[in-house]
């Protein structure tokens, strides 16, 4: 599959997951802006893939949703496309798809994926989508997380050598 056509619209991702649970595959599902895809983002990812019998659906924030979460004015600073095809790039991502509210509950509500994956950063605080995922059966796993490891903490980096 080309890295393009692992990018899918809420419509056709819904017909893609009716064909992978009739072959008995576990829809996972994270989210996350991506906006500087790092290391921490990658290790998090191939850590929520897990194994192959696992479809890991990306939802990416795209740039209207991103403007609206404390990210700060000038971010993104990757479009919503290029990281959308950065995401799909990668061996462990399945498929990508993106969404425009500050956080993935209708899409999670839309997807109703078996698992709901976090970074272990978000243990105790309320997650989007988590009522939805466990109300049908699923689950929510917490993915280690690398610390100093962001976007936020590049773009700071960045702006102290200026």
């Amino acid at each position: 599959m080309t890295t393009a056509a692992k990018i899918l619209t809420i419509a056709a991702l819904k017909k893609k997951i009716q064909q992978y649970r009739r072959q008995k595959k576990s829809i996972v599902f994270t989210n996350g802006c991506f906006d500087i895809l790092h290391y921490g983002h990658v290790s998090y990812l191939e850590a929520v893939k897990k194994n192959d019998r696992r479809v890991l659906v990306v939802g990416l924030n795209s740039d209207a949703s991103v403007r609206t979460l404390s990210k700060g004015p000038e971010r993104p600073i990757v479009p919503q496309k290029e990281r959308a095809l950065l995401l799909a790039a990668l061996a462990c991502v399945d498929h990508v798809v993106m969404f425009n509210e500050s956080t993935p509950q209708k899409l999670i509500e839309a997807l109703e994926p078996d698992v709901l994956a976090k970074g272990a950063d978000w243990k105790g605080k309320e997650v989007a989508g988590a009522d939805v995922v466990r109300a049908a059966g699923g689950r929510v796993e917490f993915i280690k997380y690398i610390p100093g490891l962001s976007t936020t903490n590049i773009v700071e980096k960045i702006r102290a050598l200026c």
